[in-house]
């Protein structure tokens, strides 16, 4: 499988990219890419032109939007394998369980209750994800309506968001 980090996000809540924010000693862009360290192949999406100052390559989305949808689809397009583990970099608290969990429920998309991301998703969605995106939907929680998705129930505290300096201060 490929893993793929999401590092594209305006941060505008944050006020800073939060791909480079400090969370004990590391960045949640390093964070993030050892927890998808158990994928064959490892992928992280973002824009380039954000000239973030990663310790592994960055695949442009080659999009101007930015919108989930956008990583996704780019990580689909490009990845080697058929099942992709998508993580957001804002995510520092999933583990490698819960992706696994995730990849192991996958029929076109695995997701957590709470909505799309983290989530696991077969090349099987890139002509639904594709369409939508050509067409201005950038909403990956209304892709999933088209496509075979499995809920995995995972425990909320793992899917908490940085979206704030208050939620980092928390973690």
């Amino acid at each position: 499988m490929t893993g793929v980090l999401l590092v594209g996000g305006a941060s505008t809540r944050f006020g800073s990219p939060k791909a480079l924010v400090p969370l004990h000693g590391r960045t949640l862009a390093e964070r993030a890419w050892d927890t998808l360290g158990f994928c064959e192949e490892r992928l992280a999406v973002g824009k380039a032109a954000d000239g973030l100052e990663l310790p592994f390559p960055l695949l442009d989305d080659g999009t101007d939007v930015r919108a989930p949808i956008a990583g996704v689809v780019a990580a689909l397009r490009a990845a080697r394998n058929d099942l992709a583990v998508v993580l957001p970099v804002d995510t520092p608290r999933v583990e490698r369980d819960t992706l696994v969990a995730l990849v192991d429920a996958c029929r076109d998309a695995a997701v957590p209750q709470t909505g799309p991301l983290p989530g696991a998703y077969r090349r099987s969605a890139l002509p639904v994800l594709e369409r939508r995106l050509a067409a201005g939907g950038l909403s990956l929680r209304d892709a999933l309506d088209e496509l075979h998705v499995s809920i995995v129930r995972i425990d909320p505290v793992l899917l908490v968001n940085v979206n704030t300096a208050d939620d980092l201060a928390r973690l």
